[in-house]
């Protein structure tokens, strides 16, 4: 790696102004696990690193306010993991958490970073949108409250401006909703997932009243998948309504290939483990 400057400014405000240039050199780091790799690899090569460790307590705080749970941007993933308060207001994020990535990554990398560095491979952003989740930011001027599903803009991009930072992540109550997140590794059930579906059921008896799925890793960014929540919407999830929903998933979503699969490999996992994945959602309690 390249020598580069370290500064650890105490709040985020403080962070989001040394950002303020817009120097693509300069760069916020958070826990580093993406950062340090990228710097590694030759990939990315910043003059000036923001760490944002020392900045404010309630940016690594989970707490509950206004009936939803909220995330401060430093918490790390096995934090989320561990916490009693998630478990008990969103438990698929929980039940998410535990394949994510593996624990040495989980014991240092954290949500903002997670959701910031938008590769299409991470878990948490599906579950997060499927829930139905907000970001808020913090800049030298003030912030905003983005919409999560309306965070990504691409391969490694967001809508957050060079000197925006995640400050904290809002994520409605699960409450009696059903919800699965479901991932094909081509590897160890904690590799990059080639296909990450992630489904949030309102039922009704045995009907599904609304849906909300979201698929990653099979596109650039995670991505509703409306026609299959039409699909599902106001029936019973027979194998004819999942067969259509994941038929209508395939034919809508677009689908890329990499590493972990080909396009076609992918649309047909999406056929296959958004069925799965609604059926786990109804089999759970909560």
């Amino acid at each position: 790696m390249i020598p580069f400057e370290l500064v650890e400014p105490r709040t985020l405000r403080e962070a989001a102004s040394l950002l303020a240039s817009g120097d693509p050199a300069v760069r916020p780091l958070a826990g580093g696990t993406a950062v340090m790799l990228m710097m590694k690899m030759g990939v990315l090569r910043p003059a000036r690193l923001v760490s944002l460790r020392a900045v404010e307590r309630r940016c690594s705080e989970i707490r509950e306010a206004d009936g939803e749970l909220r995330l401060g941007a430093m918490v790390t993933l096995s934090a989320l993991e561990r916490s009693p308060i998630v478990k008990n207001l969103a438990p698929v994020i929980v039940r998410a958490s535990r394949t994510l990535s593996n624990v040495r990554v989980r014991n240092v990398a954290t949500v903002g970073g997670h959701l910031a560095h938008a590769d299409p491979h991470m878990d948490l952003p599906p579950v997060l949108i499927a829930l139905g989740a907000s970001v808020t930011t913090v800049d030298p001027e003030g912030g905003r409250t983005i919409p999560l599903e309306t965070l990504y803009a691409g391969y490694l991009e967001t809508a957050l401006r060079s000197n925006e930072l995640i400050a904290e992540v809002s994520v409605p109550v699960q409450g009696v909703r059903r919800a699965a997140y479901l991932k094909c590794t081509t590897r160890s059930a904690d590799d990059w997932p080639a296909l990450g579906v992630a489904v949030v059921l309102d039922t009704e008896g045995d009907a599904v009243r609304e849906a909300r799925i979201v698929v990653s890793a099979a596109t650039d960014t995670p991505t509703r998948l409306s026609a299959a929540e039409e699909a599902l919407r106001g029936a019973r999830a027979d194998e004819k309504i999942l067969r259509r929903a994941g038929e209508a998933a395939a034919a809508a979503a677009n689908v890329v290939g990499d590493e972990h699969g080909s396009a076609a490999y992918k649309r047909e996992l999406l056929r296959v483990y958004l069925a799965r994945a609604v059926k786990q959602a109804l089999a759970s309690k909560g």
